[in-house]
């Protein structure tokens, strides 16, 4: 009973979630205004920015057979690509399915055992955990100032400095806890962290890891590209700092993982990034929707011909 409530809850509520956000979103701007933007905006850049995401998209695709060549598996990229794309899709009906439908795939019609696919795809999210706390790392060093000042206008400076004491004690306290503790929790997280430096390590043990890390790096070079490039499809949006881009992408990509697909919660991370630069909820909202919209399409297009020509596509290649 309470396996099935907890799978029904781990559907419902980002569905439910999403929905929620949806209506708060459209209560900050009406869906006239959203067409409105829509209608305006220079689908050039837009274009411009699908194209960024796809090569992203193909670069993961290829990336993952680094991965799985060191195991004796020799996987066709066209069925790498097609398992990548039918993921993304999947993703958008349950959260994380995707990942587990990816692997299936290889395994269906590569042969590759689900365990390994799967623990290639841990390595895989690891690498991309990595390059995106980077991402924050250096955001907060280039924007030191500004979210020094914004929480400065919000608390005093005592209570800042007794909130990072705090923090930092509180740190320590749940580090000398999990290291020492025998609970189901702690083995848990020890257990998570030390196949996190398993995977770590595993990628520079790889034959071709530097061709591994150069894909890494294009693939988040060109999602934070994608977002910067389809600013411009809004002139209400010019000029945008670099701090709004970055703080906004990282706000944007963490949403991705709180309802399927970021549905609803992708424009109203993007407002609520943007709108600490004074921006205003019009176009930081719109933005989000557009943004949102066109990589979405470009997902149900890519996933859906995955999935019709996954079948097709290797019957024929037994037939040879």
């Amino acid at each position: 009973m309470n396996t099935k409530l907890s799978k029904i809850l781990k559907i419902s509520l980002p569905i439910l979630l999403g929905v929620f956000l949806i209506a708060y979103s459209l209560s900050k701007v009406s869906i006239d205004e959203l067409i409105v933007y829509f209608k305006n905006a220079n689908y050039w850049w837009i274009l411009l920015g699908a194209i960024l995401g796809l090569l992203s998209h193909l670069s993961r695709s290829y990336r993952w057979l680094f991965m799985l060549e060191p195991m004796g598996y020799k996987v066709k990229l066209s069925n790498s690509i097609m398992a990548v794309f039918a993921a993304y899709l999947i993703n958008y009906t349950i959260p994380r399915a995707g990942e587990v439908a990816r692997v299936s795939i290889l395994t269906t019609y590569e042969g590759v055992p689900f365990e390994k696919g799967f623990g290639s795809v841990v390595a895989e999210r690891i690498a991309d955990l990595i390059v995106m706390m980077f991402i924050i790392l250096v955001t907060l060093f280039l924007q030191f100032d500004f979210i020094f000042n914004f929480f400065l206008s919000k608390f005093n400076l005592p209570k800042i400095v007794m909130a990072v004491v705090g923090l930092g004690v509180l740190g320590l306290a749940f580090l000398y806890y999990i290291r020492k503790s025998r609970s189901v929790l702690a083995v848990k997280i020890r257990t998570f962290v030390a196949g996190l430096l398993e995977g770590v390590t595993s990628i520079f043990k790889m034959k071709k890891k530097w061709m591994f890390i150069a894909h890494t790096l294009f693939i988040w070079a060109m999602y934070v590209l994608m977002f910067y490039v389809t600013t411009f499809a809004l002139n209400d949006l010019q000029p945008i700092s670099m701090g709004a881009i970055l703080i906004g992408f990282i706000s944007a990509s963490f949403s991705i993982a709180a309802t399927n697909g970021g549905i609803g919660s992708y424009p109203v991370a993007v407002y609520a990034a943007f709108s600490l630069f004074g921006i205003a909820e019009g176009p930081s909202i719109a933005f989000g929707w557009i943004m949102w919209s066109s990589q979405t399409i470009l997902i149900i297009i890519c996933g859906g011909l995955s999935l019709l020509l996954l079948p097709v596509f290797n019957r024929k290649i037994k037939l040879k």
